[in-house]
């Protein structure tokens, strides 16, 4: 008994050490673990699993956990709440203020019932409160996804994703760095969402293609096989270490029509007014994304989002003479604000001589679904 108790305090220490650190500063929580769990190696893979879970439940649901703590909030007071904690049964409790029982904060919840309309605000709340679906994008240039899938099932519980043609689901979370499959570059880890966003570009063989936004390569791993291997793929961002991490995952997908451009060189590369498609995956609010990042919903600024939509705009003008006559532009957000989507396609095609050709992609988180996204595209006139 005495040795069970020290466990569960060595637990505890370590859970209430990382949320009250966090706390006080920057980095993104599932980074801010990842180093915590470097510098403290004493905690083993199975309590590094319990703690994350339970810091990533408590952060999520600190909003509803917070309406409960009496007499003063404090972590320990939001970690024994846990204890017992059935987030659903509240849902339909209106003694309970609508945003504590979604767990978001006010002037968030506010906003998306303007973009969304209540009911799918609520909807989407809850949804961003659960894990996110494990998906990965078969890399159908080494493998097709039938092979993919009877080489994964010898070891892993996995099926096949209902929307994306190289989708794969697993169902528990996994260490994929240690798969072989991964290290043979046979797929990478992607949303469902984000991988028809990529497809929803239509990249044909041949195409002179620019990932002006490229970060570490995800988009340009996933058009990649449209090319068949010709034309090429130049990947862009003001990003160094990103581009980097990018050049390794092209090389373990044996992607060989691609090349890293860093912003000194996009004037020498000459690439002004000659690409077939520029696709840009702009820097957003990040909302379709938040099940993944919940830490972010409680640092929610408006102001922010008025910067960012104008920092969207100035990439559109600058990405888009890259493109040449007749061209496509692709933009495209992890966003389910109307605000990033909808309006700005809007004022792009009021402001920029772009036409549209097709019906956006769009999606919303769903408890059991993909991430939320957008993509546009758009033809230079």
């Amino acid at each position: 008994m005495l040795f069970w108790q020290m466990y569960i305090n060595f637990r505890n220490s370590h859970l209430l050490s990382i949320l009250k650190t966090f706390e006080g500063q920057n980095l993104p929580l599932d980074r801010f673990l990842s180093n915590y769990f470097k510098e403290n190696k004493a905690v083993g893979s199975h309590d590094r699993k319990y703690i994350a879970e339970t810091v990533y439940t408590v952060v999520r649901w600190k909003g509803l956990l917070d309406f409960f703590c009496k007499g003063g909030i404090s972590w320990e007071k939001r970690v024994a709440t846990l204890e017992n904690f059935h987030p659903e049964s509240y849902l339909n409790d209106v003694s309970i203020p609508q945003e504590h029982r979604v767990s978001f904060p006010k002037r968030y919840f506010d906003f998306l019932c303007s973009e969304l309309g209540e009911e799918k605000a609520v909807s989407f709340c809850l949804a961003s409160n659960y894990p996110a679906p494990t998906t990965i994008r078969t890399n159908t240039i080494k493998i097709t996804r039938d092979a993919l899938l009877q080489r994964l099932q010898k070891t892993e519980r996995v099926s096949a994703g209902n929307l994306s043609p190289p989708a794969i689901h697993f169902a528990k979370r996994v260490n994929f760095l240690v798969l072989p499959e991964f290290k043979e570059g046979l797929f990478e880890v992607q949303d469902e969402a984000s991988q028809l966003a990529a497809l929803y570009a239509d990249v044909r063989p041949g195409y002179q293609i620019l990932d002006y936004c490229a970060g570490s390569g995800g988009k340009s791993l996933a058009i990649a096989p449209g090319t068949e291997g010709k034309g090429q793929i130049y990947l862009h961002d003001i990003r160094k270490h990103v581009l980097l991490e990018a050049k390794k995952r092209l090389q373990r997908a044996g992607i060989q029509n691609a090349q890293i451009v860093f912003s000194e060189e996009l004037e020498s590369k000459n690439l002004s007014g000659k690409m077939d498609l520029v696709f840009v995956d702009a820097p957003c609010s990040g909302s379709g994304t938040l099940r993944r990042n919940p830490d972010t919903k409680w640092k929610f600024d408006p102001k922010d989002l008025e910067r960012t939509v104008e920092l969207q705009r100035d990439i559109f003008k600058k990405a888009l003479t890259f493109v040449k006559p007749k061209g496509y532009i692709v933009y495209a957000t992890c966003s389910v604000f109307p605000t990033e989507n909808e309006k700005q396609t809007e004022y792009f095609l009021k402001n920029f001589p772009v036409v549209q050709i097709k019906a956006p992609f769009s999606s919303i988180t769903t408890k059991e679904g993909p991430d939320g996204f957008y993509s546009i595209v758009l033809q230079k006139i």
